[in-house]
């Protein structure tokens, strides 16, 4: 679409970007979209570990065996109205 660039064209983009930011912001600035690189890149790994990895059966513990001793009736009391 824009073909290939230059070095008078990467020169022109790079004096734009210093006067739009400044000389002292630049280092700030790529740090940032570094980081931020790096953070989408890791959600993207964790991400796709999480699907490609099959469930831990042993994530759960074994269901308890269950008595037949009568169970409390754990009825709720009506809840106050405030109105």
């Amino acid at each position: 679409m824009f073909g290939q660039l230059g070095f008078g064209e990467i020169l022109m983009i790079m004096i734009v970007i210093l006067l739009l930011f400044g000389a002292k912001r630049i280092p700030e600035v790529a740090a940032s979209f570094g980081k931020g690189i790096k953070e989408f890149k890791k959600n993207i790994n964790d991400v796709t570990h999480e699907v490609t990895t099959p469930a831990r059966s042993d994530a759960l513990p074994p269901p308890r065996a269950v008595d037949n001793a009568p169970v409390a009736d754990e009825s709720r009391p009506e809840p106050r109205r405030l109105i």
